[in-house]
Formats: C-alpha cells, sequence, structure tokens
C-alpha cells in the first residue's frame, strides 16, 4: 500500500500536483486556507484561481511556452486540458475564462475519490512525510516561518541569502468593463496580424501619449511599509516604474504600436494599450501590461486619459503583491526534492518559476515524484534537453547568490550542436529534439503515464 501525500496550496501547482498523484493511484491530502482564510490578491476561494493575467502564453508552434505546454499536453496535464476547454479568444495566446477555469479545477478535484480535501492553514511541516509544498506566492506568515525553519537546517546553503529575505514584488492589471469602452475610438487587431483580431487597441497620437506620461508620472503611489524593499521581477514592472526609465520607454514595451496598424487610417499610431478579452461572455477586459502601484482613485483618473477609456468603469484596479520563494539553488534536487529532507518538494511559484505555465508543469512534476515516492520508486528527472527538463535545471543550478524566478525561454535550453542562423529554424529544431527526448523519457519512466 502506498503512502498518503500531503500537499499543501490548492493553486496552481498544487492544484495540478494531486491530480498526478491520483491518477497514479496515490492517496492525497490537499490542504487550501482559502476561504477560510483569504490573501491580498485572492477574491474566492476557488482552487487554482488566476489573480493576475488570465493568459497562459503564446500557443504558437514552435515557441517556448507553446513546448512546455505540448510536453505538459503529452504528461496528461488535467490544468491544461481544462484551460484549453474553456479558452477565450486572445489571438495567438492561449487565455481563459478566469472563472469557469478555476470552477472547473475545483469540482474535478473535488470529485476524486483519491484526494482528500481539508480547507485549513498548515503551519507545520513534517519532514518525514512525502510533501509537496505549493503555497505560491502568497504564503501565510506562519507557513513562511514554518519553511524557513526547514530551510535554514540544510547545511549546503552556506553563504546563500536567507529564505525569509528571497522575495519580489509581482503585479495585477486593471479590468474594465466592456460594455464601458467607447467602440468609436478603438479598433481589432492583432499585432502583425498574427492569430485572430481578438485584441481591442486604443491608439495614442504623441500628444495624449504626452499627457498620459506626464500624468501617470505625477500620480500618488500607494504608500509603501516601512519594511519594503520593492525588487520587481524585470517581466512584471509597474507601469510607472517603466516610465520612470524614459519617456519612451513605454512606448517600447507594454504600450508598442509595432505590428498594430489602424485599420481605419492604414497607419500604425504613436502608441497603443491592448485590452485582452477576459471571460467567455466577453463582458470584461483587462489593460494587457497595465500592472501598477497607483492609488485606485489615481488610476482612475490616469488610465481615462487613454483613448476609448475615458468612461471607463473598473471591475478590478491594479495591485501590487509580495512573491515570496525560496533558494531553490541551493535547497532543491533535480527532481524538486530538498537535498536535506528528500520527502519534502517544493513547486509552484515558491521554488522559483514564474509564469501560470511554470508553476503547472513543476505542479506536474513534483506530484509525478512524489508519488514515486510513494509507491517505492525512485524520481526520475525529465532530460536537460526538454523544456521540463531546462526549467528544473535553471531552478536547481543557478548562481544561489544571484537567483531569480524565470519564465521558460530558449535560453534556458541548451543549445543545438550545430550552428542554425535563421531563428525560426534553430528554435523548429530546438523543440522537434526536446520533443523526442521528452517522449523517450515518458516511456521509459514508468511511473509518467504516455499520452498520445
Amino acid at each position: 500500500m502506498s503512502a498518503r501525500v500531503k500537499i499543501i496550496g490548492a493553486g496552481l501547482a498544487g492544484s495540478e500536483a494531486a491530480w498526478q498523484c491520483a491518477r497514479r493511484g496515490v492517496a492525497v491530502d490537499l490542504f487550501e486556507m482559502r476561504p477560510v482564510r483569504s490573501t491580498a490578491a485572492h477574491q474566492t476561494g476557488d482552487f487554482a484561481e488566476l489573480v493576475c493575467s488570465n493568459s497562459l502564453k503564446s500557443d504558437t508552434e514552435n515557441t517556448a511556452p507553446w513546448l512546455l505546454k505540448e510536453e505538459m499536453r503529452r504528461a496528461g496535464s488535467l490544468l491544461m486540458e481544462i484551460a484549453r476547454n474553456c479558452a477565450v479568444p486572445a489571438g495567438h495566446a492561449l487565455a481563459v475564462d478566469r472563472t469557469v477555469f478555476a470552477a472547473r479545477v475545483t469540482q474535478a478535484l473535488s470529485s476524486e475519490p483519491l484526494i482528500g480535501i481539508r480547507r485549513e492553514e498548515v503551519v507545520q511541516i513534517d519532514e518525514n512525510r512525502i510533501t509537496v509544498i505549493a503555497t505560491g506566492p502568497l504564503t501565510s506568515d506562519a507557513l513562511s516561518r514554518e519553511i524557513t525553519r526547514i530551510c535554514t537546517t540544510n547545511p549546503t546553503r552556506a553563504g546563500a541569502p536567507a529564505p525569509h529575505s528571497l522575495f519580489f514584488y509581482d503585479s495585477i492589471s486593471p479590468i474594465v468593463e466592456a460594455d464601458s469602452i467607447d467602440m468609436e475610438k478603438v479598433y481589432l487587431a492583432a499585432r502583425y496580424d498574427k492569430g485572430s483580431a481578438d485584441y481591442i487597441n486604443c491608439p495614442m497620437s504623441k500628444e495624449e501619449y504626452d499627457c498620459f506620461y506626464d500624468a501617470l508620472l505625477a500620480a500618488q503611489s500607494v504608500e509603501a511599509r516601512d519594511w519594503e524593499k520593492l525588487n520587481y521581477f524585470e517581466s512584471c514592472l509597474p507601469i510607472e516604474e517603466i516610465a520612470r526609465r524614459g519617456r519612451d520607454t513605454l512606448r517600447f514595451g507594454p504600450m508598442k504600436p509595432v505590428g498594430l496598424k489602424d485599420p481605419r487610417t492604414g497607419r500604425i499610431p504613436y502608441a497603443a494599450v491592448q485590452l485582452r478579452q477576459e471571460n467567455l461572455r466577453a463582458d470584461s477586459y483587462n489593460l494587457v501590461g497595465f500592472q501598477n502601484h497607483l492609488k485606485f482613485g489615481e488610476q482612475a483618473r490616469v488610465l481615462r486619459l487613454i483613448p476609448g477609456l475615458e468612461n471607463a468603469r473598473f471591475l478590478r484596479y491594479g495591485q501590487i503583491h509580495r512573491n515570496t520563494y525560496i533558494n531553490s539553488p541551493s535547497l532543491l534536487s533535480q527532481t524538486l526534492q530538498m537535498k536535506e529532507h528528500r520527502q519534502v518538494l517544493f513547486a509552484g511559484q515558491i521554488c522559483g518559476v514564474e509564469g501560470y505555465v511554470e508553476s503547472i508543469a513543476t505542479g506536474l512534476l513534483a506530484g509525478a515524484h512524489a508519488a514515486a515516492l510513494a509507491t517505492g520508486t525512485d524520481p526520475a528527472p525529465p532530460p536537460r534537453a526538454t523544456a521540463f527538463g531546462s526549467l528544473t535545471n535553471y531552478v536547481t543550478h543557478s548562481d544561489p547568490n544571484k537567483f531569480q524566478p524565470a519564465n521558460i525561454t530558449f535560453d534556458l535550453l541548451p543549445p543545438l550542436d550545430r550552428k542554425i542562423r535563421d531563428r525560426h529554424e534553430r528554435r523548429r529544431l530546438q523543440c522537434e529534439h526536446a520533443l523526442k527526448e521528452f517522449q523517450d523519457w515518458i516511456e521509459r519512466a514508468r511511473y509518467i503515464p504516455v499520452e498520445t
């Protein structure tokens, strides 16, 4: 009889990990403190609630996010299957109706006999029990202290930063009601006409951009607490932080107009703000890349300077929340097990990945590895050439003194053994090689059920 696995946190990683254990016949106790105790960013008690964007990145073949999702599909990811079944139009990206997505994940896990749901906060960790810690960036203070305890007992951590100091600040973009957008001032288009024209684009002239830029810099931010040292993740910088780097930085970042020709004028605007559909009803849109740390009243004033949003009604304002993560290179092995406590695994953003897809992927791996431990099998790490292997290699082999969370990119994958000048062909060959290695691995590693 296999041991019962304890999974702490029913976010993206924890939910996927629980499912992977169950589909291997391993019983799970899944702990989630919401709604008994909420967080600064969550709004419901549902599992796998998406608190930032609703996008699961590019679905274009032979991109790094596509490769990771394809590996997840082949490994039987529940969350990726659900995501595709509740997708909303988003051009060449995979985006979901976040409410439907979370509800379906919750229903699937709650109806699985091998998964026992425990709605309570965990404050103690038993290092001798098979445990997956997937509490994400908003881990409670009590559990954070307990994680610090088990991390600081590890003698291999010499010289690495203390776990409690490892955090950065992540951001949430505003959402507006669809019928409050002035459709006479905006247009539908996909950048470079890739995919369907599912994004609403708000074009700006130079004068409108300058007015918006000046108002943004003058707007009041939320007052930082004394203990806060804002250490933003570069891929999720608040728009006011980007703007402070120079007048044109927004035009080369979230307001980049390149490839967004206005069909009414035949010209590319000076700057553009993109809105992406939030749900299947298409009654709300989020401002892509417009996370910020401004006071709510200031957000309303500044964002209504965007053409088409003069009368916008905000369903949610942008926010900042703390993201906590451990120093994984000094603490974890390639199988996401602690080096010092082999029964304890970490998954999701707390182990040092950034992004929804990456969190689900590490949850899938941690669940498979935990199930292997529960059934007396040695966990088998994915090959380095795969997206799975490259992601876990980064998390566990980076310089511990410079470690920062990462998304999946081609930079993480090993280069080809020959030079290919054409970038598209090079990436196609990298993906082809990765998928061959991946398929060989899941057929070889018997605890990974094979999907065709």
